[in-house]
């Protein structure tokens, strides 16, 4: 996961015989998407075409659905420019520069104390982003790399008018439903075609990958560029026991459970099903990564490797009387704020990162509430996603057109405000404020009944209105949002001030100790910003058996059982007689990726698009924490599948043109 700025071409060329040079990395950048959702994707023409993955695209799919025209279920072809549909909620970024600013916060930041430090460094990053965003079509980022060790200032072009041109249905793209998901072999056309525009019309752009049309070869060299989420490979023994004992292992109870809710939801009929069924992809593939997260955190050679691995470190920075006396201290500092952590961290999920409320309409609420009480403030001292580069995002998000369902809404909140009772119990102030005398469900059907927050133009007038609309309105959702947001503030300024500040401060000192112990030679942890891997075609040994890095198209009609998950859409059972079945379908590589990089290209030295990243395999679960090239694999649709699907099964000639003269 390299960055742009640092990538080691050398290693490359050593390695493989090919270093990609500054014009190749260029090319690659500008061509790659980054889509805020927490997906990635890239452009495959110079008509403004963008590849992801279906299910970084199926919240847009579900929400220009109806009852009427279930895009999700049975797909979507726009046969003209005016037939693609605006995704109502999507920003795709591209890369335009990135500028080292760790000078100017270390400047800003010297001889603090942690709280005081932590305040300016905000104040520093607010000041530095709303100076390079000059317009709202740029959008800029101070990004922390190493711990903090690092601080580059990520500057990007925002396009804000993003469109559906093709989606295939739902069971296609995700064939083999939850049991095959992290699993290999695959058969998923996991893909969704979009569309850039600007100024109404769809982007001219000179840098894109040209679609291959054969894929790749078995032990290829090959790259994927994307934007991995996060990972946490640098974290302190203490700080892995925090996500084992506490974090990860709360939300696998609440995701389980959330699980139960949204299947019992979807049995109630069509409607209820479709609607939900964003939500549950979302969960179950949530539950799945943190299982496996949780497992490699209780298996007892992962812990013994990261304690070594700790041990070592803090031995070689004891060795140098320099290095100790700087940051010597800073593990015990580190343990000293995670005990903080663990005691706050259950309220602070719960109420200030909304598992107690599920619902659109509450986060329009909240979203309407804290933009009155930070836009009066100086840009520096707002919350972070309040300052003035945000606005953009922020404004979209609130004045989306998606479609809110009452009844969803309803079950959801009531769901999540019982959970939150539960965590936090009966007796706590704030739970006897929130409730009276009231259950859950009185509370959410209150809420959701009375108020006018599903209509997009009473979102607009309330944002435009400020503080004095908002008391005006007598809107029961606002009037909780109210109620709540207090006692957030209150859990999030503990969580700052007693625990981030000291986290930023130490695992600082510890990024400048790793620098000065083993230089820059590995990359830093993910961070949502654009990276670059570099791997090959290649299967892996399974308990003494080979996996091989293929499947292909007649692998699929074998899988199939005509009961889903296992179920073949209709437009594939008819085209089975005109496809090539020996196409490669998936495939896997030995290329470094986390959950973030779906929709990443893969691309070989040509910079050409051989594939389209859609998942890791099961043993990639533990990739949050560790990375182990013999049995950690990408898992990608082959660009070879993509042209046969688009022309055999689907027709979609207007798209397979464009990318046939590209």
């Amino acid at each position: 996961m390299w960055t742009f700025n640092n990538f080691p071409a050398e290693k490359v060329r050593a390695k493989y015989g090919f270093s990609p040079d500054k014009a190749w990395l260029d090319k690659v950048r500008l061509s790659s998407v980054r889509l805020t959702e927490g997906c990635s994707a890239s452009f495959v023409s110079s008509e403004g075409l963008v590849l992801t993955n279906h299910h970084c695209a199926s919240t847009c799919i579900q929400q220009i659905s109806s009852a009427r025209k279930n895009y999700s279920a049975n797909g979507f072809y726009a046969r003209t420019e005016g037939e693609e549909v605006r995704c109502p909620e999507q920003e795709a970024n591209v890369l335009i520069g990135i500028t080292d600013v760790t000078s100017q916060l270390v400047e800003a930041t010297k001889g603090m104390a942690d709280k005081a430090a932590n305040d300016a460094r905000k104040a520093g990053i607010a000041r530095i982003e709303k100076a390079c965003a000059t317009s709202d079509r740029i959008r800029c980022e101070v990004v922390p790399l190493y711990g903090g060790g690092v601080y580059d200032l990520y500057k990007y072009q925002r396009y804000q008018d993003v469109r559906l041109v093709f989606a295939p249905e739902f069971d296609i793209a995700f064939f083999g439903g939850d049991p095959d998901n992290f699993m290999f072999p695959r058969y998923d056309l996991d893909l969704t075609f979009l569309r850039i525009y600007e100024n109404g019309k769809p982007l001219r752009t000179g840098h894109y990958f040209p679609v291959s049309r054969s894929g790749p070869k078995v032990e290829e060299l090959v790259f994927v560029s994307g934007n991995p989420g996060s990972t946490n490979r640098r974290n302190t023994v203490s700080m892995l026991e925090t996500q084992r004992d506490l974090i990860t292992f709360r939300k696998l109870l609440y995701l389980a459970e959330y699980r139960g809710l949204l299947t019992e939801f979807q049995t109630r009929g069509e409607e209820p099903k479709r609607i939900s069924q964003d939500a549950l992809f979302t969960v179950e593939n949530s539950l799945k990564a943190y299982t496996g997260e949780e497992e490699a955190l209780l298996d007892e050679r992962f812990f013994a490797r990261k304690r070594g691995e700790e041990r070592e470190f803090r031995k070689r920075v004891a060795d140098d009387p320099a290095l100790e006396r700087k940051y010597g201290k800073s593990w015990d500092e580190i343990a000293a704020a995670e005990e903080k952590h663990r005691q706050l961290w259950l309220a602070y999920q719960f109420v200030e990162k909304l598992y107690g409320f599920q619902s659109d309409l509450y986060r329009h609420a909240r979203r309407l509430v804290r933009m009155a009480g930070e836009y009066p403030k100086p840009n520096g001292e707002r919350l972070a996603e309040y300052t003035d580069a945000r606005r953009p995002e922020m404004r979209q998000a609130l004045l989306s057109a998606a479609p809110i369902y009452p009844e969803f809404e309803t079950e959801t909140l009531t769901w999540s405000l019982t959970k939150l009772r539960e965590a936090l119990g009966p007796d706590d102030p704030f739970i006897r404020k929130l409730f009276a005398d009231r259950s859950p469900r009185e509370v959410a059907t209150g809420a959701v009944r009375g108020t006018a927050l599903r209509d997009v133009a009473a979102r607009k007038k309330l944002m435009e209105g400020g503080k004095a609309a908002l008391g005006a309105s007598h809107d029961p959702m606002i009037e909780l949002a109210e109620l709540v947001d207090p006692y957030a503030r209150e859990i999030r300024k503990k969580m700052e001030d007693e625990v981030e500040s000291a986290l930023a401060i130490n695992e600082e000192n510890l990024a400048k100790a790793r620098f000065a112990v083993y230089g820059k030679s590995i990359y830093p942890d993910a961070t949502f910003t654009l990276r670059l891997t570099y791997g090959q075609v290649k299967g892996w040994e399974e308990r003494g058996r080979a996996v091989p890095p293929f499947t292909n198209l007649g692998g699929a009609f074998e899988r199939a059982t005509g009961r889903f998950p296992f179920a073949l859409p209709e437009s594939w059972l008819r085209a089975k007689s005109k496809l090539n079945l020996q196409t490669p379908f998936n495939f896997v590589t030995t290329n470094d990726i986390i959950g973030g990089n779906s929709g990443s290209p893969v691309i070989d030295r040509n910079a050409e698009l051989v594939g389209l990243i859609f998942d890791g395999n099961i043993h990639s679960l533990g990739g949050d924490y560790w990375f182990d090239s013999a049995l950690n694999r990408a898992v990608a649709v082959d660009s070879a599948a993509i042209l046969e699907a688009l022309d055999k099964v689907y027709g979609a000639g207007r798209v397979l043109e464009e990318l046939r003269r590209q």
